[in-house]
């Protein structure tokens, strides 16, 4: 079961949501190039419209079908009355397949540049499935979604050198990682993923926040590796700025699911949307900010990123016992990804 958050992050949360906005991005994007993917709705769709209103040279959005993909890049052409066809491009891309994955990498190492990678793209779900032999969530918004950064981590590092500026890796999270005790992590040496793939171990009422926690542990170990990372000195910034970002509670077809149980659990969802809930673009100006060439510099590198500045993830994640699950979630997960993709963690 989720658990119930200190009372100080729950006062917290409601303040901020319904108090404080984070600040409308204005740092010019002007010949960037930027990825979001799950941009057909929601946050993604408003993060890519920023991108486009904010100057940058090409916008690709992804989506699974890419005629969802193409009514948002109508939405966007038609509320920034953009008139350069090639701005905006619709791929698709399923992170549910990791060939897709893998053949998305490799059509975008084919660009000119890459300036800003947003993950944004994410399931929630109280269903079990599996896909690619992991429990759904955790192929969606841990394997795939870390598959996808590293594969694309290589370009980011050459923009960045060649360019002379900072690239950025964003990987969307949540607040929710507080909201978990993740008993999962007494799973037997190396069997971590395989417990959150049995159905019969499986908390799917906790699970998306474990998969928020998995991603934070994950920017975390990734950011403190200068090796992975490739700093161009002990000094100097790194190259490549990775960020683990919370845009807060927002309006979001991420919860479409949910609306599918009881009346009850429905009109309270929806209440609580109504009274605490920031719009999608609002929740968009954080992962807007996180890629900003101007704001978001060496300082946010390995970050969480909440209300558009560096705040403190949860007490367990900043703990002994959690600095040891934040390497062992990566030194896990990274024997996947090499399967996947070999060498994929040790080629930079």
């Amino acid at each position: 079961m989720p658990i119930m958050p200190p009372i100080k992050v729950l006062l917290d949360f409601v303040y901020t949501q319904l108090f404080v906005k984070p600040p409308k991005p204005t740092q010019s994007f002007a010949g960037r190039t930027v990825i979001v993917t799950g941009a057909n709705v929601g946050l993604g769709l408003e993060t890519a419209r920023y991108a486009a209103r904010l100057g940058a040279a090409k916008v690709i959005i992804t989506s699974r079908r890419v005629d969802a993909g193409e009514r948002a890049k109508q939405d966007i052409y038609k509320s920034e009355k953009l008139s350069d066809p090639t701005l905006v491009e619709v791929w698709q891309l399923d992170l549910c397949d990791y060939e897709n994955v893998q053949a998305f990498a490799a059509r975008a190492e084919q660009l000119p540049r890459l300036d800003a990678l947003v993950c944004n793209a994410g399931v929630a779900t109280s269903h079990f499935k599996l896909a690619q032999g992991h429990e759904t969530t955790i192929t969606t918004n841990v394997i795939s979604t870390f598959l996808l950064a590293l594969l694309l981590l290589p370009k980011l590092r050459a923009t960045a050198r060649e360019t002379g500026t900072l690239t950025h890796l964003e990987i969307v999270s949540s607040l929710v990682h507080f909201f978990t005790d993740f008993p999962e992590r007494d799973a037997r040496p190396g069997q971590l993923f395989s417990d959150l793939s049995d159905e019969k171990k499986a908390r799917m009422d906790d699970r998306y926040n474990v998969s928020k926690l998995l991603e934070v542990f994950a920017v975390r170990q990734l950011a403190a590796d200068p090796e992975l990372m490739g700093a161009r000195s002990d000094t100097s910034p790194y190259p490549v700025v990775v960020t683990a970002v919370n845009p807060g509670f927002c309006d979001s077809a991420l919860r479409r699911e949910f609306y599918e149980g009881s009346k009850i659990t429905k009109y309270a969802l929806k209440a609580f949307e109504l009274v605490m809930a920031r719009s999608s673009e609002e929740g968009a100006r954080n992962l807007v900010l996180a890629v900003a060439p101007s704001k978001a510099d060496q300082t946010w590198h390995g970050q969480y990123i909440s209300e558009g500045k560096v705040k403190p993830p949860s007490k367990f994640v900043l703990s002994e016992a959690g600095l040891k699950q934040q390497k062992r979630v990566w030194e896990e997960m990274a024997v996947i990804l090499d399967k996947i993709q070999p060498g994929v963690t040790k080629n930079f």
